[in-house]
């Protein structure tokens, strides 16, 4: 799991859970919390800004992922990015291109769904 640290004595450190890696192989990992634009979070040991506002459960990259690339949470690739995402960015459908099966869209294509 990674988790954002933070002093606020010499003596004592706090844990903030700020962010769930659900799986060792993982490239995003979801907000405990909201996100504020702006805020830095710890990646790899790394301070990183968060670009853009991030709602709770949501993903943000922990690894650059490239155009192209598998997009991992719980171990599995669950879509591939539409263009690079930098660590510390919000991964949602914007820069996310789903691998879901057509059977769980709406958009006409599931051949499970009656035609209106």
């Amino acid at each position: 799991m990674l988790r954002e640290h933070m002093t606020d004595s010499p003596e004592r450190e706090t844990v903030v859970p700020r962010l769930l890696k659900l799986a060792p192989e993982d490239n995003v990992a979801a907000a405990t919390t909201t996100l504020e634009a702006g805020e830095s979070i710890t990646l790899g040991g790394r301070a990183v800004a968060v670009p853009v506002r991030v709602p709770t459960g949501h993903k943000v990259a922990v690894a650059p992922i490239a155009a192209g690339e598998k997009v991992v949470k719980y171990g599995a690739p669950i879509g591939s990015a539409t263009r690079d995402i930098g660590p510390g960015e919000y991964v949602h459908t914007h820069n996310l291109a789903s691998d879901y099966l057509p059977t769980y869209t709406l958009d006409g294509s599931n051949p499970y769904l009656p035609d209106d």
